[in-house]
């Protein structure tokens, strides 16, 4: 007679299977078509620029993990997403030695000195952008005009300077190309220093200047629902953070519709689908608690748009999300949910 074994085991119950390195793969297809639509609009640069992120992140995780005396840890992929997030946040034209010592210190700086992949406080792609806006703050902020003619049959000279040289000027560059009307900045540099508002459309399909990742609204967002389909998300991080930068931009505009741009406008310009999307919904740096991803995800929203609006930067989506990620153990804190059956503590008649 053979009897019917129960088995117990203790919480949390595992309800999707997927291993690390699943997850970080599929983190990486949905961002193949971010990238091939930076490729398709600025060129071979863009090629050139995301190879050499992806392989210093790499090659930097490697010879850190030996270093180490351990084994290395490239094929958890979290290196190579480093690497990609890190190319899409830049400038086409970013000279690409920089680019090369931005992934080094994302990898060496942002991860493994807090103890590697599940350990690092703050998203290491931003911490080697933050690096890199503070070390070359004119070539993080020079821009090359999108859909270029010659795109494809030649590099945007600043990406082939030499190190510690003065990157060469991309306006000898469009000239030669015969590019009109170019100039020279972003739709949120245009708006906040010109007050020169960019209609949606173009920022919606991505037909705008910016960082190889950041154009396409859309793009980001389809590929944004991929993730959160395969559950591999949590939705309600980029959700908040749009949600609030929405609200809070609406709050502005209201207030002065001569002075501050749209809402709508908030929402598509900039990095803020991207670094909302892929940046701010880290597993490691973000909150967990129910009530806590919700305060996280407005937290960066709101000190985004007072930066792009109140602030000497027209942009300000990096600078939220890593406060974002210092704020999150504080906001993991206040936010534990009560255990059930316990009793609020009584407090002491004076």
């Amino acid at each position: 007679m053979s009897a019917d074994i129960l088995e117990l085991s203790s919480s949390p119950h595992i309800h999707n299977a997927s291993s690390v390195e699943t997850i970080m793969r599929n983190v990486v297809y949905a961002m193949f078509p971010i990238c091939a639509f930076g490729i398709f609009q600025f060129g071979l640069s863009a090629i050139a620029l995301l190879v050499t992120c992806t392989a210093s992140c790499v090659l930097t995780e490697h010879a850190v993990c030996r270093m180490a005396g351990g084994e290395t840890t490239v094929n958890d992929w979290s290196a190579t997403i480093t690497g990609i997030l890190l190319g899409l946040t830049l400038p086409p034209g970013f000279p690409l030695w920089m680019a090369f010592v931005g992934g080094i210190i994302a990898i060496a700086l942002g991860k493994a000195v807090f103890g590697g992949i599940g350990y690092n406080v703050f998203n290491p792609a931003l911490v080697g952008r933050a690096f890199l806006q503070a070390s070359f703050p004119v070539a993080i902020t020079t821009w090359s005009p999108s859909m270029a003619p010659g795109r494809f049959s030649s590099m945007i000279p600043s990406s082939l300077t030499f190190p510690f040289a003065a990157p060469a000027s991309i306006a000898g560059w469009t000239a030669s190309l015969q590019i009109d009307g170019w100039t020279g900045a972003t739709p949120l540099s245009l708006q906040k220093f010109d007050h020169i508002t960019t209609a949606t459309a173009p920022l919606f399909f991505g037909t705008t200047a910016g960082s190889v990742g950041e154009t396409s609204a859309l793009l980001i967002l389809v590929c944004g629902l991929y993730l959160v389909a395969r559950r591999m998300m949590n939705w309600r991080i980029p959700a908040a953070m749009l949600l609030s930068a929405f609200i809070v931009g609406g709050i502005f505009y209201l207030s002065d519709r001569s002075a501050y741009p749209s809402p709508v406008f908030i929402l598509f310009s900039g990095s803020l689908m991207l670094g909302a999307i892929f940046m701010a919904s880290d597993m490691v740096a973000s909150p967990v608690t129910p009530l806590g991803v919700w305060i996280y995800g407005g937290l960066m929203g709101a000190v985004t748009v007072i930066i792009r609006l109140k602030g000497g930067l027209p942009e300000g989506v990096m600078y939220a999300i890593l406060l974002g990620n210092a704020c999150s153990p504080i906001i993991d804190n206040l936010t534990q949910p009560r255990i059930y059956g316990q009793r609020k503590a009584e407090t002491k008649a004076t």
